[in-house]
């Protein structure tokens, strides 16, 4: 400011200074002298606060440019992750380009009655996800934010088996939904004889996939609805209806999952309008009736034609209305997989070598995931897998003379103990696992008498001599025999083997050295006992 001050006083005194005519003329000398003094502190003022307005003026950009700065960086991080994440959305739209260059090959066959598959539809479901669920229930599992409505899945599994099918998804059941053309009311018109009308319903779905939804599903179901004006379903022992399951043989129910029972929803609740009947309809009555039903055998769904006849009077008269194919839930996997089935169901699609749990031990299998569980050669057994969970052998061996009997040997000489199921004090084994087990002792016994002496050595399980080996001096004076017990046996949890000597004469003695030892190992562990608590 200073130096602003300096540069401009000079100047303004100048000015100041040349008078005009009139301030000549109409001041005296000293008058002007206190104007030009008033004048400079005017300017003196005038310039202070244009000094200050300008310091306040660079203070506020050199803000706004660190603000600049501060949003400069902050749009440099954030065009990083953009970058990064369209490098991602290339790497999906690559797999995504695949996907729908496998739709265009099977397009020709992917149009059923008047539902016709949109592979921009599937696209666009795609453009965000790294795959199509198997099932609407998946869908909402993955995403619990999706509404209701129509969504891309594929049960029989991405990139294998058949392309994906267009469904009505209910997210708040979980409930997936197969549309076929056959909804709405349709008129059967009329016609005679059994059957006279038929009509084939058209899914938008293969049966292959429809199959592998059913295999997903806990349960699957579709109800049928029938409005007959003197139309029945069976007249006088005649069936003159029926539907085809998804095999094409003839059922003659019409709700619930007995196949063996002609029965109508009245006749299961027992409130038909003929009490004798177990349907409105074969009451033959000139009025117009309605037979219900939901259909809950999913085994032989969905269902794949609808017949029905006797209907020729023109005061005769059938309307069907057939509701989509409906699954919900999913089949539950309780503990490990114990086949390829079970592998599939909770999502496996690569082919190859699995372990599953077998009855009592882990089983090595093929599972071909190109196929469903139903198909030949599904799954093809390989052998057995070796698996302990508690590795359990043992090698001890006596530590000094002995010949106590009816009691268990000790071997305080431990060489192995893994797992340490061996007690070397008290002598006796416990199984840490059901299963097989494999035992060996051998023993070394001397004779010192010069009659007859015979010596016992007994395998005891719980309690209760298993095995036995007997040795016997065949010559007067000192004489030294082998005496060995071997035994492969089935144990459960808990159970105890020792081994102790029988009935001993003077002077007969089981020896201290490496010849006498007790040996076992776990050969074959039962897995089942182990999976109870998984």
């Amino acid at each position: 400011m200073k130096r602003l001050f300096a540069t401009l006083a000079p100047i303004c005194l100048l000015i100041c200074a040349w008078p005009t005519s009139s301030i000549a003329a109409g001041l005296t000398l000293e008058e002007q002298l206190r104007q030009l003094g008033a004048n400079y502190v005017k300017l003196k003022e005038f310039v202070e606060t244009k000094d200050a307005q300008l310091e306040s003026k660079v203070i506020e950009l050199q803000t706004q440019v660190q603000k600049q700065n501060e949003i400069r960086t902050v749009l440099e991080t954030k065009i990083s992750l953009l970058e990064t994440q369209m490098k991602q959305k290339d790497r999906e739209y690559i797999i995504l380009a695949e996907k729908i260059a496998q739709l265009e090959r099977t397009r020709s066959g992917r149009s059923s009655g008047n539902l016709v598959v949109n592979d921009g539809a599937i696209a666009r479901q795609l453009s965000g996800r790294s795959g199509i669920p198997r099932t609407c229930l998946e869908a909402h599992l993955i995403d619990p934010s999706l509404s209701s409505g129509k969504y891309w899945i594929d049960p029989d599994g991405q990139g294998v088996g058949d392309a994906p099918i267009y469904v009505y998804c209910d997210m708040t059941s979980g409930t997936t939904s197969v549309l076929h053309d056959s909804e709405g009311p349709r008129d059967v018109g009329h016609c005679a004889e059994p059957g006279c009308y038929s009509r084939a319903v058209n899914y938008n779905a293969s049966s292959r996939q429809m199959a592998a939804l059913v295999e997903l599903s806990a349960e699957c179901h579709q109800s049928i609805q029938y409005d007959c004006n003197f139309a029945p379903f069976e007249f006088d022992d005649v069936s003159y209806a029926w539907w085809n399951n998804k095999d094409g043989n003839s059922e003659y129910f019409w709700a619930g999952s007995d196949d063996s029972v002609h029965t109508c929803q009245c006749g299961i609740d027992g409130n038909c309008v003929d009490a004798s009947l177990k349907c409105n309809c074969d009451s033959a009555a000139p009025i117009p009736l309605t037979d219900t039903g939901v259909i809950t055998s999913k085994d032989i769904l969905p269902i794949s034609r609808l017949n029905f006849g006797r209907t020729q009077l023109q005061s005769s008269s059938g309307v069907h209305t057939l509701g989509p194919f409906e699954c919900s839930g999913q089949t539950a996997i309780a503990g490990m997989p114990s086949s390829c089935e079970d592998l599939w169901r909770v999502g496996h699609s690569l082919s190859g070598l699995y372990s599953v749990i077998g009855n009592a031990m882990v089983e090595s299998v093929y599972c071909d995931f190109t196929k469903l569980p139903n198909d030949a050669g599904f799954q093809k057994w390989i052998g057995f897998v070796d698996v302990k969970s508690s590795p359990t052998y043992f090698y001890v061996h006596l530590g000094q003379r002995y010949n106590q009997s009816f009691t268990p040997i000790p071997f305080p000489n431990e060489k192995l103990n893994i797992g340490e199921a061996m007690n070397l004090q008290s002598g006796k084994f416990t199984a840490p696992r059901t299963g097989i087990y494999s035992f060996i002792f051998s023993g070394h016994i001397r004779f010192q008498s010069h009659s007859y002496e015979r010596a016992y050595c007994f395998l005891f399980k719980n309690g209760y001599n298993i095995q036995e080996s007997i040795v016997d001096q065949t010559g007067p004076g000192w004489e030294y025999e082998p005496l060995i017990l071997q035994s492969t046996l089935a144990l459960e949890l808990g159970d105890q083997i020792w081994v102790q000597l029988g009935d001993l004469g003077p002077g007969v003695t089981l020896y201290e050295n490496t010849y006498t030892y007790f040996s076992g190992l776990l050969l074959e562990e039962d897995i089942s006992i182990s999976l109870n608590g998984i």
